[in-house]
């Protein structure tokens, strides 16, 4: 039988996983807003679908595989607001669902390790946004829902050399800072891996072995580029936006090891040592 994967908010990690899928023979329909993405997703192979006034029924005759990357807003999961009827409806047929979510709902944990079993306090409203959407999706009858809680995505075209490299990047100094963080071909193995044994109602973390305080990070991508090593300033005195001062009101270190006794998962990239350099390449 054809694989089919409906992928909605068919973005950055979406898009590499269905450069993974479309050599194997998949057909696959991605949602996207952006109307210079609709010509982009039909080069790359997929089939585009504006979302949210597009024609969905081949789309939803044929899939047997939906991905979530979409991100909830103040009124809660922006899919289901205006297909939640249709996908009930094709939830018996699935062979499996997969829901892109954050670490971000565990909250903060003070640099102290958490799992999937970690009771889940978020301290954003985006990560608040998260459990209750989490929530949502669980609650469809019959969907073979996997739940992927990403940590810091990097990759291509994603990384701390742009700022590096043009003398704006700083090592923002938090005592006990930490974040774990993932390769976006990492998170794409993951999710094919889930693919091949779904496993309906698992919940995976999908990160790195190397949780680190970010300023490491950036310290690394500068002797990578053979840069000056950009000046510390205390968490205290740095000019961030609020997006980005809400990261740094959470500190934990993730464990993966889910995905690897589960999924089999071997990570391309175990530790951002590993990872930046390619970007280089």
């Amino acid at each position: 039988m054809e694989k089919t994967l409906l992928s909605f908010g068919h973005g950055y990690v979406a898009r590499t996983l269905a450069q993974a899928l479309l050599p194997q023979g998949w057909r696959v329909f991605g949602t996207t807003r952006n109307e210079r993405k609709i010509n982009t997703l039909r080069d790359e192979g997929a089939a585009p679908i504006r979302w949210p006034d597009g024609d969905f029924g081949d789309a939803l005759a044929q899939a047997t595989h939906i991905l979530i990357s979409a991100a909830p807003g103040p009124e809660g999961d922006p899919i289901l607001a205006v297909l939640q009827n249709e996908i009930s409806a094709l939830a018996p047929r699935l062979e499996w669902a997969g829901y892109l979510s954050t670490t971000g709902v565990y909250g903060d944990h003070d640099g102290a390790w958490v799992d999937e079993t970690t009771p889940l306090t978020p301290a954003t409203d985006r990560g608040k946004a998260r459990v209750a959407a989490e929530a949502q999706w669980q609650s469809i009858p019959g969907l073979p829902l996997q739940v992927f809680r990403l940590a810091g995505i990097y990759g291509p075209g994603r990384g701390p050399f742009e700022k590096v490299k043009a003398g704006t990047a700083r090592r923002i100094i938090k005592e006990n800072q930490v974040f774990s963080r993932i390769h976006v071909e990492d998170i794409a193995q993951v999710l094919e891996a889930s693919m091949a044994r779904p496993n309906p109602g698992a919940v995976y973390n999908v990160c790195d072995d190397d949780p680190a305080p970010p300023q490491d990070v950036i310290a690394h991508a500068a002797h990578l580029l053979d840069l000056p090593m950009p000046p510390a300033v205390a968490f205290e005195d740095a000019e961030m936006s609020p997006m980005a001062r809400s990261f740094y009101s959470e500190s934990k270190r993730v464990s993966n090891n889910r995905i690897k006794q589960e999924l089999g998962a071997n990570l391309i990239f175990p530790s951002y040592r590993d990872g930046l350099p390619t970007l280089l390449e």
